[in-house]
């Protein structure tokens, strides 16, 4: 499995990062990061994901929608306690 990196972008309070992954048989794979705060008070959150794209860019937009999608809910849990 080959790792392309991507391109980072803030979202808030949150910092996303999607990446794609080539798989041996051709497809591609989406994971993104989550990361918040600074320093010892931090926070990552990972998430890889199981659906295969034909394409990077399939992948990798799949990838940015599912993290924007994490920090909204993220947002709305924080602001309702």
């Amino acid at each position: 499995m080959t790792l392309i990196p991507e391109i980072s972008f803030p979202l808030g309070k949150y910092v996303v990062s999607p990446s794609t992954h080539l798989t041996e048989a051709g497809e591609y794979r989406a994971s993104v990061s989550i990361q918040s705060g600074q320093g010892s008070s931090s926070h990552c959150r990972v998430m890889r994901f199981d659906r295969m794209f034909a394409s990077r860019e399939g992948a990798r937009l799949f990838a940015i929608t599912q993290g924007w999608l994490q920090a909204q809910a993220s947002s709305l849990r924080a602001a309702a306690c």
